[in-house]
């Protein structure tokens, strides 16, 4: 469907988008892309999206094939979580650099390297050096923040094709949200844009879309009445800086019989333990403000996925054209 799918392309205001601040400096090629994990696997409670052939090159993905099969706590996929979205930089940090960029203890860097099977830190870093790609762009150094900044994202979105490359996942996340009536659309803060965006479309070929885009304690409230009217599941953007609120709202709609997918910026987010399917797009960090191509753009693509399994998605679209065309709503 997707040559003929062009109504309602417009885009309305919604919530303002970015992230917040201190979400985290630097940015690593790929930082946050998922690997290929079934219930169990891993630090993350559900499976999460796998990767397309060639993707493993990338420094995200040599961190995730070594976390791979090691049981870590809490505080070791923190750690891990913020080694991800720093992949490129990670090799040449010390043990204290690393502490203070996941917010933890020396100690608890140490402790996680000798839980990954090394002697200590030092090791760790001495194998990443090792696994480190040799060649580096003669042109990067060159570039200003904001280009380095554009080149960041432009990596992102490059990792998110290789992601792609296996669209099952995204297929099956396509027909869970196709299925579920109503379909409740979660997205706090940083990923409220997203969350927006995402419903705002939606709503054109889904008939009964409902975005949560406002916390506080109706939240709860809205996750049971969309229970109540027969939802079965859920979809979640979540960006850093992850709200607690939004792991308690996903921890909630799991224990209402909800099934959670999730887009998040990396397989190690705090919500991948309360989701059953998590789709990884890595955000940009080298701005002030987290930069978000690449979840903006896996929105795009679940909603062609769904739209693939809502036999009646091109004809509403037909009818939103036939029907805008008559109020006179787009300038032509």
């Amino acid at each position: 469907m997707g040559a003929d799918r062009q109504a309602g392309a417009d885009v309305g205001p919604g919530p303002v988008g970015g992230s917040e601040p201190g979400a985290g400096a630097g940015s690593g090629p790929g930082a946050g892309a998922g690997v290929g994990a079934g219930p169990g696997s891993g630090p993350g409670a559900g499976p999460v999206a796998g990767l397309g052939p060639g993707a493993a090159d990338s420094p995200a993905n040599r961190l995730h094939t070594l976390f791979e099969g090691h049981r870590l706590t809490p505080t070791q996929r923190r750690i891990a979580h913020s080694m991800v979205r720093r992949a490129a930089d990670v090799p040449f940090l010390s043990s204290v650099e690393l502490a203070e960029l996941a917010g933890v203890s020396q100690p608890s860097v140490t402790r996680f390297a000798v839980a990954l099977g090394f002697d200590g830190y030092p090791a760790l870093r001495r194998h990443l050096r090792e696994v480190a790609p040799a060649e580096q762009s003669v042109d990067s150094a060159s570039y200003n923040e904001y280009q380095q900044a554009v080149e960041a994202e432009i990596e992102n979105l490059r990792h998110l094709a290789e992601v792609l490359a296996d669209p099952r996942p995204v297929r099956r996340a396509g027909r869970l949200l196709a299925a579920s009536r109503p379909l409740p659309v979660l997205g706090l803060r940083a990923a409220a844009s997203q969350a927006y965006g995402f419903a705002y479309f939606a709503a054109k070929v889904h008939p009964d879309v409902r975005l949560l885009h406002e916390g506080g304690t109706m939240i709860h409230d809205r996750v049971d009445a969309a229970v109540r009217a027969g939802a079965s599941a859920l979809l979640c953007f979540a960006l850093p800086r992850h709200p607690r609120e939004v792991v308690d709202t996903l921890a909630y709609a799991k224990e209402a019989g909800l099934t959670v997918v999730t887009v998040a910026d990396s397989a190690f987010a705090p919500v991948a333990k309360v989701s059953d399917l998590l789709l990884p797009a890595a955000v940009g960090t080298g701005l002030a403000f987290d930069t978000a191509c690449a979840p903006m753009l896996l929105g795009r693509v679940l909603l062609e996925a769904m739209c693939d399994d809502l036999p009646d998605a091109q004809a509403r679209l037909e009818e939103f054209d036939a029907r805008a065309a008559l109020r006179g709503l787009f300038v032509e």
